[in-house]
């Protein structure tokens, strides 16, 4: 019986111990992985969380110039100091053959051209030049023909943003500047102190070539091409050159036909406001001419003129 008993346990199978072993070292290997993947996460969101600090900081760093009057920051310091002038009132830099003076050192160089006369940039398909280089980039509208200022209320498109503003102007009808010497109304100031000339006869524009006056700057101005023949407004359909920019834009609708004036009266349009203007008087009977001898009133100042000359030869007959 015990050499049948040994015998049994002789017989008995190994594997089972052997494949639990195993089993036991596979765990003990993927447990080991596991710690080294959390401990390499662990590393990985360290760093990224020391770069978005490290971010932070320094996004904070460039915008440590903060105006403390209007809440503006800056990224660079020097900036900053040029924005504060405008707090301060302060202007560094000051011309040394006038009195004036800037918050810029940049605006001080382009006002010295005016006392050199320094033009540095030249069109290069009419030749003029300008002090600066944004004028140019402006003056270069008037050979393309860019337009890019458009009206909302009727579509029409203007070259420059002073334009545009002006024209909204017009569709308001607010003219808030009244002569005190006639009933003449402006929308700008500065058209009112231009035409205050007229009754004061200041012309304090004098043409060093002629010697023709005027009481206006850019009738001067525009005198002055007469002598110099600057002709530096095309047409683009005929290559007929004009002085002026607005004889261009008046001879251009004899190509388009275009007639944008329109009576607010009757159906009838004009190519030039100077002529619907003439028109609507027709309707309303205005007469703003008004002779200073006789106090005869007039629709048009040509009108006016022609009968000046003989009231005057009246009046010398009379005394004589």
């Amino acid at each position: 019986m015990e050499f049948i008993k040994e015998e049994i346990e002789d017989m008995s199978d190994p594997e089972p111990s052997r494949i639990k072993h195993e089993e036991t070292e596979k765990q003990i290997d993927w447990m080991e992985v596991k710690k080294q993947k959390h401990a390499l996460n662990e590393a990985k969101e360290k760093v990224q969380s020391t770069e978005a600090k490290e971010k932070v900081q320094s996004t904070e760093a460039n915008k440590l110039h903060i105006c403390h009057q209007c809440g503006k920051t800056f990224t660079q310091k020097g900036n900053f100091n040029v924005h504060m002038r405008v707090h301060t009132g302060e202007k560094p830099y000051s011309c040394t053959q006038c009195e004036k003076s800037f918050t810029q050192k940049k605006n001080l160089i382009v006002h010295m051209r005016i006392h050199n006369g320094e033009k540095p940039f030249t069109c290069t398909q009419c030749g003029k030049s300008f002090r600066r280089k944004g004028n140019i980039k402006t003056h270069m509208r008037i050979h393309t023909g860019e337009k890019p200022y458009t009206c909302i209320q009727c579509g029409k498109s203007f070259t420059y943003l002073t334009g545009l503003n002006y024209h909204l102007l017009r569709h308001s009808g607010e003219k808030q500047f009244n002569c005190d010497q006639c009933d003449k109304k402006f929308i700008w100031l500065q058209n009112l102190k231009e035409h205050l000339k007229i009754h004061s006869g200041e012309r304090p524009y004098l043409c060093s070539v002629c010697g023709k006056s005027f009481s206006r700057s850019n009738e001067f101005k525009v005198h002055q091409k007469i002598h110099n023949e600057v002709k530096d407004h095309v047409c683009c359909d005929c290559g007929k050159s004009f002085i002026r920019a607005e004889n261009l834009k008046r001879h251009e609708r004899t190509h388009t036909g275009e007639k944008p004036y329109k009576c607010s009266y009757c159906d009838k349009s004009f190519a030039q406001s100077g002529n619907l203007k003439l028109h609507e008087r027709l309707h309303t009977g205005e007469k703003p001419y008004h002779c200073t001898q006789c106090e005869r009133r007039f629709k048009c100042s040509s009108n006016l003129l022609v009968h000046m000359k003989s009231c005057k030869r009246a009046k010398t007959k009379k005394k004589t």
